[in-house]
C-alpha cells in the first residue's frame, strides 16, 4: 500500500520536470500540500518569477534560499584546491546538488514534511546525489522520485502535460535541451547532442550562454593575473575580491575569449555513457591558474600523490558522496598541501586557449641555480653517475642473471627481450 503523504517538500527549479511536479503531486497524493524549495547557487535570472509560478501551479509556499557564498567557499573552492575533475568535467552540477539537498532536508524537517520529492530521472546521476545527501541528514525521510514510476516518462509527455495544465514554460519541443546552470557552469544535454556524430552547435546563436565560441572570440588576447593565498583565490589583477565576485569576473573574461567549453561523452554513475556540452569559463581559468602555481610550490612526491587523490576526490563528488568520511579526510589532506600554494599566476586567454604567462611565489621550489644549463656551483653533474648506478642496479642485476640463464639453458627470464 502506498504511503499516505500529507505534506511534501519539492526540490524546485522552475524547469520542465519540477514545474509539472507540483500539480502532479497534488493529483497523485490526494491534494497533499506541496512546499517548493529553490536553492540559489548563482543561476541568476532563472529565479525571476519563480514564486509566482510555484504558487500558481499549486504550491503552498516557496523558499528561495541564497546558498551562493557557501556553495563557493565550502564546495567549489575545496574541489578546485584538490584539482578534482571527473573525466575532464569540472563538476558544476555535481557539487551543487549536495548543498541544495542539505538545505531541502533542513526545511523539510522544520516543516514536518512526510516526504521529499525530486524531479531527477532514473537514468541520471542527480538522483543519486540528492538522495545520498538526504540519507546523510534525514535517513528515515521518505523520498518520492516520480521519474521511476510515473506516466510522464518522456520530456515530450511532460511538455504536453504542462500545456494541458496551463503551466508556462520557457522551452519548446525544438529548444528542449536539458540544462543546469549555476555560478560555476552551464550544462547542455539532449536533442541533437545525444548523437556523438553530431557536432555541438556552439556557433549557433543562443546555444552558448556564458560566453562565445573560440571562432567568435576577439582576435586580441587578454591577460589576467590571479592571486592565491594557501590555494584560495583572493584577487584578480591586483584587486581583492570575495570568492563569488572572483568567479563572476573570471566567467566574464573567460566567456569573452571562448574559454572553458567542454564537449565530452562521460561515463555516468548508473553505467551508461552520456554526451554533454559544458560551459565553465571562470572555472577553467581558476583550475589552470591553481595548477600552474602548484607546479612551483609542491614537491614532486606531494604533487604526484595529490594527482591520485584528485582522481578519487573527483569520483566522490561526481557520485554524490560529498557527505562521507573519505571526502572529508581527502579535504584535510588537500588543505595540508596548500600551506605553500601562495602567489600570483598570469594567464593569457586567446580564442579558447589558456596559456601560462608567468608564475611567482614566495614559496617557489624552482631554483634557477639548479636548473640552469650554464655553468653553476649548485649542482655537481658528476654526482649523477653514482645515482644512475644505484637507481639502475635492479635492471643491471636482472640483465646479468638473464644472460647467465641464457648461457645455461638457451632461454632467459620470461618477459625479457
Amino acid at each position: 500500500m502506498e504511503k499516505k503523504i500529507k505534506k511534501v517538500v519539492l526540490a524546485y527549479s522552475g524547469g520542465l520536470d519540477t514545474s509539472v511536479l507540483i500539480p502532479w503531486l497534488k493529483e497523485h497524493y490526494d491534494g497533499c500540500e506541496v512546499i517548493a524549495v529553490s536553492g540559489n547557487v548563482g543561476q541568476g535570472t532563472e529565479l525571476e518569477g519563480l514564486e509566482e509560478k510555484a504558487l500558481k501551479t499549486g504550491a503552498s509556499k516557496l523558499y528561495i534560499e541564497d546558498l551562493t557564498k557557501e556553495f563557493v567557499d565550502d564546495y567549489i573552492i575545496p574541489t578546485m584546491k584538490a584539482g578534482a575533475t571527473y573525466e575532464q568535467y569540472l563538476l558544476g552540477t555535481s557539487f551543487a546538488r549536495p548543498i541544495i539537498a542539505k538545505r531541502i532536508v533542513e526545511i523539510a524537517l522544520k516543516e514536518g514534511a512526510d516526504a521529499i520529492c525530486h524531479g531527477c530521472t532514473g537514468k541520471g546521476n542527480d538522483q543519486v546525489r540528492f538522495e545520498l545527501a538526504i540519507k546523510a541528514f534525514a535517513p528515515d525521510m521518505h523520498i518520492i522520485a516520480p521519474w521511476r514510476f510515473w506516466e510522464l516518462n518522456s520530456r515530450e509527455k511532460e511538455i504536453a502535460y504542462a500545456e494541458a495544465h496551463h503551466i508556462p514554460l520557457k522551452i519548446t519541443k525544438e529548444t528542449n535541451y536539458s540544462k543546469d546552470k549555476n555560478l560555476w557552469h552551464l550544462s547542455h544535454e539532449g536533442l541533437d547532442l545525444e548523437l556523438p556524430s553530431n557536432e555541438a552547435p556552439i556557433n549557433r546563436p543562443g546555444f552558448l550562454e556564458l560566453g562565445v565560441s573560440p571562432e567568435q572570440a576577439p582576435d586580441a588576447p587578454a591577460y589576467v593575473t590571479i592571486h592565491f593565498e594557501k590555494g584560495v583565490p583572493t584577487a584578480v589583477d591586483g584587486q581583492e575580491m570575495d570568492s563569488v565576485a572572483i568567479i563572476e569576473k573570471l566567467n566574464q573574461l573567460g566567456g569573452e575569449h571562448g574559454v572553458g567549453i567542454l564537449d565530452i561523452v562521460e561515463n555516468r554513475l548508473v553505467g551508461m555513457k552520456s554526451r554533454g556540452v559544458y560551459e565553465t569559463p571562470g572555472g577553467a581559468v581558476l583550475y589552470a591558474a591553481h595548477q600552474k602555481l602548484e607546479e612551483i610550490t609542491l614537491d614532486r612526491e606531494t604533487a604526484h600523490y595529490k594527482q591520485q587523490v584528485a582522481l578519487k576526490f573527483g569520483e566522490l563528488v561526481y557520485n554524490g558522496q560529498w557527505y562521507t568520511p573519505l571526502r572529508k579526510a581527502l579535504s584535510a589532506f588537500v588543505d595540508s598541501t596548500q600551506e605553500t600554494v601562495t602567489g600570483d599566476v598570469k594567464l593569457k586567454l586567446y580564442k579558447g586557449n589558456i596559456i601560462p604567462a608567468s608564475v611567482v611565489s614566495p614559496y617557489s621550489l624552482y631554483s634557477e641555480d639548479m636548473a640552469t644549463f650554464n655553468e653553476d656551483d649548485a649542482y655537481d653533474q658528476a654526482d649523477s653517475a653514482g645515482f644512475i648506478n644505484l637507481f639502475g642496479l635492479p635492471i643491471k642485476v636482472r640483465a646479468l642473471a638473464d644472460n647467465a640463464l641464457r648461457g645455461k639453458t638457451g632461454a632467459g627470464f620470461p618477459g625479457v627481450e
